[in-house]
Order: C-alpha cells, then sequence, then structure tokens
C-alpha cells in the first residue's frame, strides 16, 4: 500500500530514539501493492506476534459474503456528499443518489462486527473540523479515476506513492482493493463539498505490514495524500489526520491503536502525523523503503 502525501507544515524533526518495545524489521516478504508513505508503528503485545497479508501463505482467510458484496457494490452515490450531523439541510454536495445510498443501506442485514473488517466506512458520515465539514466517501472507480491519477501524477506525491503513469497505473491499484474483502477501504476525502484529498483506511494487523511490527488485534492503518497543490503546506494535513483517526477511534470501538508508516525521507507527512496527535515510536525497514512508524492510541488520544 501507498502511504501519506507530503501534506502539513513541514519541518518537524523526527526523534532519533524509538520505542524500546516496539520491535519491528523483519525480512519475510511484502506484497503490498504500492507501500510508499505511510504505515504502521506500535509497541510489543506479547500475544500478537505475527501479522496476516493480504496474500501468501499465512494469510487469514477473512471474506465478506458474497451476499453482501453484491448488495453494498452500487452503495456509493454520483456525487460526492457531505451534510453537517446537526443540520437537517443537506450541504450543497448532497445529491438525489445519496438519499437513495441511504435507503440501500437501510436494508442491509445487520452484521456482527467481525463480519465487518472495517465497521462501514460508508456509514461513518461527515464530521466537523476547524477547516470545515469533512466526510470520507468511498472511492467509486469510474467517478473518481480520472481525479485520483491526476493527483497521483503530481512530482510530489509520484516520489512516494509510485503510482504516476496512465490511468490504469493507478486504476490497477484501486481496483486491486476494492476486489479484496473490505480489510482495505480506499476514499476521497471531501472538504465542504469539494474533493481534495485520496485516503485508504486499512486492517494493518491483516495487511502484509504486521510482518514488520508486532501488530494487535484491529490495528487500523492510514494513508493520505492531499491531492491539490493548494492545500499543501497550510496545516490541513496534520488537521485532517487527527480527524479521521478520532473518526476510526471513535467508529471502531475494538480498535486500541491507529497506525501509519509514512517514508522516512517524506518530513513534512512526518511533521502532520506529530501534529495530529501521532508518536514516533521506530524506524522500520520495509522492502521499498525506510519507515517512520507513526502510532495514536486510543488511551492518550486526548492528551496528544
Amino acid at each position: 500500500m501507498p502511504s501519506a502525501d507530503p501534506t502539513a507544515d513541514a519541518g518537524t524533526a523526527v526523534p532519533a530514539t524509538a520505542d524500546l518495545d516496539a520491535g519491528a524489521g523483519s525480512n519475510a516478504p511484502f506484497d503490498a501493492d504500492s507501500d510508499v508513505d505511510s504505515s504502521t508503528g506500535a509497541d510489543e503485545d506479547p500475544a500478537a506476534d505475527s501479522g496476516a497479508s493480504g496474500h501468501g501463505e499465512d494469510t487469514m482467510d477473512l471474506r465478506l459474503p458474497d451476499e453482501l458484496l453484491a448488495l453494498t457494490a452500487d452503495e456509493m452515490s454520483d456525487s460526492h456528499g457531505a451534510r453537517r450531523p446537526d443540520q437537517g439541510t443537506a450541504q450543497p454536495s448532497v445529491s438525489t443518489a445519496a438519499s437513495r445510498e441511504a435507503s440501500v443501506l437501510s436494508v442491509l442485514p445487520a452484521l456482527p462486527i467481525e463480519d465487518d473488517l472495517l465497521d462501514r466506512v460508508a456509514d461513518w458520515g461527515p464530521t466537523d473540523t476547524p477547516a470545515g465539514v469533512f466526510h470520507l466517501v468511498p472511492v467509486r472507480v469510474e467517478r473518481d479515476l480520472p481525479l485520483i491519477s491526476r493527483w497521483m501524477n503530481d512530482p510530489a506525491a509520484a516520489a512516494f506513492w509510485k503510482l504516476s503513469g496512465p490511468p490504469h497505473v493507478t486504476e490497477d491499484h484501486v481496483l486491486s482493493q476494492l476486489a479484496g474483502d473490505g480489510r482495505s477501504v480506499p476514499c476521497i476525502g471531501v472538504l465542504d463539498g469539494t474533493p481534495m484529498s485520496y485516503w485508504e483506511i486499512y486492517r494493518a494487523d491483516l495487511d502484509p505490514l504486521a510482518r514488520h511490527y508486532p501488530a494487535r488485534p484491529h490495528d487500523t492503518g492510514l494513508h493520505l495524500l492531499v491531492g491539490a497543490v493548494a492545500d499543501r503546506g497550510r496545516g490541513l494535513g496534520g488537521l485532517l489526520l487527527r480527524a479521521v483517526a478520532d473518526l476510526v477511534l471513535a467508529q471502531r470501538p475494538s480498535c486500541a491503536r491507529v497506525i501509519a508508516e509514512p517514508d522516512i525521507r517524506n518530513t513534512p507527512s512526518i511533521a502532520a502525523f506529530l501534529t495530529a496527535g501521532f508518536r514516533f515510536s521506530a524506524e522500520v525497514d520495509l522492502p521499498d523503503k525506510r519507515a517512520a512508524l507513526m502510532v495514536r492510541d486510543r488511551s492518550l488520544r486526548h492528551l496528544l
């Protein structure tokens, strides 16, 4: 998987030492699609020394039922929508398709949490931030591919995500996640009705990354690319990372940690995570980069 793009105010130095208990680094194969700019970091947990990957012989066979996948295939609206939680009137980005989406979701069968690997990201809804109302909208390829591909071809993004080139390069990456069992959900970040960022919310404990750090059950990872150059370098990255990390912890009660694995060279991204309340845990050698493992703990979320 790729990772967080150069996002917020840069300049924050990365601590030179790592958590003593954040054992990381492994020579096991790493078969993620394109892990480039954000990842995970964590404290030792004796009960969780190994992790399952999306592929390979140690993969956990977790898969949503075909019936649910068929029902949710059309759950996305035709446009990106967001509505303030405390208002009965829709924001400009809400369409009639969003109402149809709500109707579809209302008839989906109630599933135990363990049957939905990320607790229905599509249902998380908008959240208020100091920059405006922010909404994670799961990607719909036919609608979002041109925008995501354009963002990936920006030189600053291409250096870390490595998805530049013709649209099919980005399309293959996104489709590989959408075709999976729900352990990774690619999303468009919509701020006050404007699509402005690309996100991947994923189960770090079920990702190949788990081979490289002591994963705990339900660890949730974030990858972020702030799309427009005009939105970078003014603090939006840190602000939105904090908002989304808090959203993950609020919507996923079984998740105790949100993690990220930015490239150690990507100081703007690391600065954004530190601003967002993540702590630096360790430096880890991954197959395609040396990463800074960043952790936002549920227990510390009101302190950092």
